[in-house]
């Protein structure tokens, strides 16, 4: 959460059961980099006390709109000036509705309407109460006035019910947040990724496999849907969490990958071949488990398809970009300006997997990002999140050319 570094939050608390996720929620922002300021409703701090946020973000809690102590120090005017954005979670059906007709009668709703900064609004509440007409009405309005409406999570509820109306998880409320902070410049764009490993079964229990995590596939998934593409991931087998609001395919083999990449990469004006695909695969696999002998093991292995080959070669839309990705251990740039030329690419980037501060497995990485043009870029080492907008960048960079040719046309 790299875009959230030295950005000044504000959080508003409103008076439902999952007020208590924002303990963690405010943890995980400051631990992202931000100074977080809390204002709350008198309903919220009945649910989880002011003292506790103020001891988690540092700052003093706004829970009274007409306490002189209060308003000297952090008054809502100042709060809605300071904050670089702000979210509020959770939003409760009464806060929506007051947000919605512009009553100010507390600390939040007056700091919310006094604010020029982006809001971020997390409705959480029973799921009858969420469906209902005028709930659903209120965040219409919400979104007409240019707020931007996390939509909840479905699951059980701590009403007793099951569906649509928990908050969602702070990883994703402080992604809606990031989200204020970038060009929304995949408007309207579909972007297909892959990420993550292949496994090729050996028998029933074995497979071969590599080191590839996935998350900077997953990272260009988050980043290309925080920019306003349509998403989606097709996914080798891995722990990492899926972004929100990406269209989610889980896939296993290279077959997999083929078959999965090709049939939507036509539709796609972004496509990014992240994955690790494996380049070989087990000739035979066995039924049964293959049991430990005196003799020594052989394997024989067959080529798999080449999924970027295939991507290059097949027709694309019109002003697609397809971005490739190498991972090398030797003369790093020779060989992937190799593969860019050679796998009919548009972008490649390239990483030195042996270097022990990024490649696999790593939150870190140092890319080398060759463009068709042949213009090169060395980004030195930076999280993969970052890494990711940086390569987007390169994508929309070699877009743009062609979109004002064809307006111009």
């Amino acid at each position: 959460m790299y875009l959230l570094n030295d950005r000044k939050l504000l959080l508003c608390v409103g008076g439902g059961i999952a007020a208590y996720k924002c303990a963690e929620l405010v943890r995980f922002l400051t631990g992202a980099g931000a100074t977080v300021q809390v204002a709350m409703t008198g309903a919220a701090a009945r649910f989880v006390s002011p003292l506790t946020l103020q001891t988690l973000s540092g700052n003093p809690v706004a829970t009274d709109l007409l306490d002189a102590s209060q308003d000297a120090t952090v008054g809502h005017i100042r709060l809605a000036d300071e904050a670089d954005a702000v979210l509020v979670a959770p939003a409760t059906a009464d806060l929506l509705a007051r947000l919605a007709l512009g009553i100010t009668n507390d600390v939040v709703t007056a700091a919310v309407l006094a604010t020029r900064a982006p809001v971020v609004i997390a409705p959480s509440m029973n799921v009858n109460m969420y469906s209902h007409p005028a709930v659903r009405a209120n965040i219409k309005t919400l979104e007409g006035y240019g707020y931007s409406v996390l939509e909840p999570d479905s699951g059980e509820l701590a009403c007793g019910w099951e569906g649509q109306g928990r908050l969602p998880d702070p990883e994703d409320l402080a992604d809606g947040l990031a989200a204020c902070f970038v060009e929304r410049d995949l408007e309207g764009m579909s972007v297909l990724v892959s990420a993550g490993p292949s496994r090729e079964a050996l028998d029933p229990v074995r497979y071969i496999s590599n080191r590839s995590s996935g998350r900077m596939g997953y990272a260009l998934a988050a980043a290309a849907r925080r920019r306003g593409a349509a998403v989606t991931l097709v996914s080798g087998p891995s722990s990492l969490r899926p972004p929100r609001d990406c269209s989610l395919i889980d896939v296993e083999t290279a077959e997999d990958f083929r078959e999965q990449m090709l049939d939507r990469a036509v539709d796609a004006d972004v496509v990014m071949m992240v994955a690790a695909v494996a380049d070989y695969a087990p000739t035979t696999v066995a039924k049964n488990k293959i049991k430990k002998g005196d003799a020594q093991m052989r394997v024989e292995f067959v080529k798999t398809p080449d999924v970027l080959s295939l991507l290059g070669e097949r027709a694309r839309r019109p002003n697609s970009v397809l971005v490739g990705f190498a991972a090398e251990t030797e003369n790093l740039a020779a060989n992937a300006l190799a593969k860019l030329q050679r796998k009919k690419l548009d972008l490649v980037v390239a990483n030195d997997v042996s270097r022990k501060d990024g490649g696999f497995d790593s939150t870190e990485n140092a890319a080398l990002i060759i463009d068709r043009d042949g213009k090169d870029e060395s980004t030195g080492s930076m999280s993969k999140d970052e890494l990711a907008d940086r390569i987007l960048d390169r994508v929309v960079a070699l877009r743009q050319p062609a979109a004002a040719s064809s307006a111009g046309a």
